[in-house]
């Protein structure tokens, strides 16, 4: 089922449930710039065998309002909108996963909405903690001195936007999922280009946004809030992780109170079929019974 919910003044977000209504919500919270289509169809369908789905549009993706050029906005304020939501469908409480921004935004409602969460599941992100990391040598090492974005998507993100045919904007795309997919899962560009050119279809156009990367940031440390945290966490470890190298997820599992990780064999800062077996099943261990 697809509807639309107002979040803000004169911004609305495209959302859809899928699985059965009698059954714990479970909400998926995409990265920037990527609409929640962007959480492949299988892996949602095996999710919603013990959940009721909920996946939406941040705002400037997808079938949601493109807001950001007339009222700019800070990033925390993308996870007010994830509270919005669960709000207009009436859940009080519900599992939350979240990937890349979508983990950052996790972590926010972990540390100032914790009564609305039921568990939360991470992967693909960062701590918002300045506590170091702690290395199996007990050495340690500043967060802020973590290994950083693999060179080639620096080069990527830097190349300025422009206008481009739907073609050349798709080969783009299927690009930068070649290399967040990381080299230890063969890569399906045909995977990748159908799922974007959905993408382009769900949307009405093939512009891209950057508004996620130029919204404000400032004051999204949460070292003491996470290290309290008393909700079931599972931090999913991605070994061909590219945007947040390891050690980051361990890193991540250290900061947040009572978090758990787990890895997922040959996973980047992509979702492919191979990974859709092993990372629902953790995910259903996670959220079992609670």
């Amino acid at each position: 089922m697809q509807r639309f919910v107002d979040v803000a003044p004169d911004v609305r977000l495209w959302v859809e449930e899928r699985g059965p209504a009698d059954t714990p919500a479970l909400l998926l919270i995409m990265g920037a710039q990527a609409s929640g289509l962007a959480w492949p169809e299988e892996l949602v369908d095996l999710l919603a065998a013990r959940h009721r789905i909920i996946r939406y549009d941040h705002r400037d993706t997808g079938r949601s309002t493109w807001s950001y050029d007339r009222r700019p906005y800070a990033l925390p304020e993308l996870a007010g909108d994830a509270l919005a939501v669960l709000d207009a469908l009436g859940v009080d409480r519900a599992h939350v996963v979240g990937m890349s921004m979508g983990g950052m935004l996790t972590q926010l409602l972990l540390a100032d909405h914790p009564k609305r969460l039921l568990t939360a599941t991470l992967m693909g992100t960062g701590a918002l903690s300045v506590r170091p990391y702690t290395g199996p040598d007990g050495a340690q090492t500043p967060a802020a001195e973590l290994p950083g974005v693999d060179p080639e998507l620096v080069r990527l993100w830097s190349e300025p936007a422009e206008e481009r045919g739907l073609e050349e904007e798709l080969d783009r795309r299927v690009e930068h999922w070649r290399l967040l997919s990381g080299d230890l899962i063969p890569f399906d560009a045909e995977a990748a280009r159908a799922l974007e050119r959905r993408i382009v279809e769900h949307t009405g156009h093939h512009r891209t946004s950057t508004a996620h990367a130029r919204a404000d940031t400032a004051g999204m440390e949460r070292t003491g809030e996470l290290a309290v945290n008393r909700v079931p966490t599972l931090v999913v470890s991605a070994p061909a992780e590219p945007v947040y190298p390891p050690p980051h997820a361990d890193h991540l599992a250290q900061v947040i109170g009572g978090a758990r990780l787990v890895t997922v064999p040959g996973m980047g800062h992509a979702l492919p079929r191979e990974v859709h077996q092993p990372l629902s099943a953790a995910i259903l261990e996670h959220t079992a019974g609670r």
